[in-house]
């Protein structure tokens, strides 16, 4: 998954280089998270569902760090200020909590849809053949 996140990550920056004078600028809060959310947030976490369960800790560290960068310009934060802090007061859920949530729908939609041959698409296991973890398995541990 070193590609897959490498790619995300490259993708988001070259977004964020090309939104930095809109984010840096005097827009209000709220359009610059709208235009992070619509544009930057989307790279990061682009069939993330599929791809974040294998990371490792060190690329999901990877990929929050974007985000933080992202905020930080938003608000032309100081260094002092934590990056939880920014996040708060943005409300803006971190990368692991967001891509919880859309797995969740994404699952939910499959299992409780008219579409048979999409319930339990990726089922529940103990552990896969390989060892690898599984897609659902963002699902059995609340995020943090």
């Amino acid at each position: 998954m070193a590609a897959q996140v490498e790619h995300a990550i490259h993708q988001s920056r070259t977004v964020r280089s090309m939104l930095c004078p809109v984010l840096q600028s005097y827009l209000p809060l709220l359009a610059k998270v709208a235009l992070y959310k619509g544009y930057i947030r989307s790279c990061l976490t682009y069939a993330a569902p599929a791809w974040y369960a294998i990371c490792s800790t060190s690329q999901r560290k990877k990929i929050q760090t974007q985000q933080n960068i992202v905020l930080r310009m938003i608000v032309g934060a100081v260094r002092y200020v934590l990056n939880d802090v920014i996040a708060h007061d943005l409300c803006i859920k971190t990368v692991q909590e967001l891509i919880h949530l859309i797995a969740r729908r994404m699952y939910d939609i499959a299992d409780q849809g008219p579409y048979e041959f999409l319930r339990n698409i990726a089922p529940m296991h103990e552990t896969s053949p390989s060892g690898r973890p599984l897609s659902r398995e963002l699902l059995k541990t609340p995020p943090l």
